[in-house]
């Protein structure tokens, strides 16, 4: 099949757009664990009048074809604050699908690269879908369920065919799975360390942890915004979000937020922790095939009230109040909260393969690695 002709062109209007958002349709046609995404948010991620990522990047997609058929897509990208965050000449790959064919992955990846090269850059990386904001990494291992919300999922032929090309490892990302059934949903059932621990941090002058106030929605998105760009700038590859930026995700999500899963650590009135669980509404998401309308929101919203999972998606302490067990009274609080809801799993994601601390944090409360993302990278030769 390799032998076939194709040819790799540019994404030029909105046909071809179309074209580039469809396409995944065919690669997992007769994949039970693929979530179609939702072909309005996917169009909205991809404008560069919508996505505040396009104001201080430069983003080109590409399709494969044969004939008139497509048969891969791929994103060549580069992220102008991450080079000026990182102090170096990094471009990236993204939104890379294919079908079984490594030809054609060898000549959208040889044009990512190519296009990363000519721009000046010394090194390119990926997947980014389009930053290590959004969706990123490759699953390279634990391919036996669907993924939760805004984790990837791809086929297992993507691992041969880019280590094929030459990209080599740069970080693996672990999502980690835990059962409210091992504490019996019982707070006092978690491990006594790790309550006692909490229990202190509770005690200190000053300290509090609460519910996020979703009537004051703006003013604790900005406390969630500079909790989260201080808690992650020493992470690698972590980039600051613009103000649009966080705010592009936060309303985003809102509609989807458990106000309950929301919580906002202070210390004498100075946001310095946050904690975010996310429902996963992939559960529903994977019956409305990527249309809400005219008919997928009666099945979005039944399938909603079954949801029995949810994401640990962002839990974070500023440096200078780590170890005060702030952490690990947010830990206790959202589990409580989740404890009473009725959640029965939690995945904790998405989790530095050499983040010591964090990794020992969710192992003490029981939670087991069950899938594995991995970042790859590319030396560009002179």
């Amino acid at each position: 099949m390799g032998s076939l002709k194709f040819r790799i062109r540019k994404v030029e209007d909105k046909q071809d757009l179309m074209e580039f958002i469809r396409f995944p349709w065919r690669v997992y046609r007769d994949d039970a664990y693929w979530v179609p995404p939702l072909i309005s948010e996917r169009k909205a991620f991809l404008d560069p009048q919508r996505n505040p990522f396009f104001e201080h990047s430069e983003v080109d997609l590409f399709l494969a074809q044969r004939d008139s058929e497509t048969i891969g897509t791929i994103a060549a990208i580069i992220n102008n604050n991450h080079n000026a965050f990182h102090e170096e000449k990094a471009g990236f790959f993204g939104l890379f699908e294919v079908i079984e064919d490594y030809a054609v992955a060898d000549g959208l990846l040889a044009t990512a690269r190519d296009w990363v090269k000519a721009k000046g850059m010394d090194v390119i990386r990926g997947p980014m879908n389009m930053s290590i904001n959004d969706e990123c990494g490759l699953l390279v291992d634990g391919f036996d369920s669907s993924p939760v919300v805004m984790m990837t999922y791809n086929p297992r032929y993507y691992l041969d065919f880019i280590e094929r090309f030459g990209f080599v490892k740069a970080k693996d990302l672990y999502a980690y799975i835990a059962s409210t059934d091992i504490f019996d949903r019982r707070i006092e059932n978690l491990p006594s360390k790790f309550l006692r621990v909490a229990e202190v941090a509770r005690r200190r002058a000053g300290v509090r942890v609460r519910k996020v106030n979703m009537k004051d929605f703006d003013a604790e998105v900005k406390k969630a915004k500079a909790v989260y760009n201080s808690a992650w700038e020493k992470n690698w590859g972590a980039v600051p979000m613009t103000d649009a930026e966080f705010d592009h995700l936060a309303y985003g999500l809102k509609q989807f937020l458990d106000p309950d899963l929301l919580l906002l650590a202070e210390v004498d009135d100075r946001p310095v922790g946050i904690f975010i669980g996310l429902p996963d509404v992939n559960q529903p998401l994977l019956h409305v095939n990527g249309r809400l309308f005219p008919f997928g929101w009666i099945k979005y919203l039944w399938y909603r009230r079954k949801i029995d999972t949810f994401r640990g998606l962002i839990m974070g302490v500023i440096a200078e109040y780590r170890e005060r067990g702030i952490d690990a009274l947010m830990y206790v609080e959202g589990a409580e909260e989740a404890f009473r809801k009725g959640y029965k799993r939690c995945e904790m994601s998405w989790i530095l393969e050499d983040n010591v601390m964090m990794n020992r944090i969710i192992q003490r409360i029981g939670g087991e690695i069950y899938k594995t993302y991995r970042i790859y990278e590319m030396v560009l030769q002179g």
